[in-house]
């Protein structure tokens, strides 16, 4: 239970940062420094979500 809880938390970050990226994104453009960084916490966070679900 407390893993499935885990799980879906973490989910929902990916989907929060994702659409925050994709906002940064549209105002500053891709290789801006807080959409680079950004990208780079959402990978953080899909790398935890595989090992959760492998």
């Amino acid at each position: 239970m407390i893993n499935a809880v885990k799980k879906n938390l973490l989910l929902l970050r990916i989907k929060v940062k994702r659409i925050g990226m994709y906002k940064k994104a549209e105002l500053f453009g891709l290789t801006h420094p807080s959409v680079v960084e950004c990208s780079q916490e959402l990978d953080t966070l899909l790398n935890k979500a595989q090992r959760i679900c492998s």
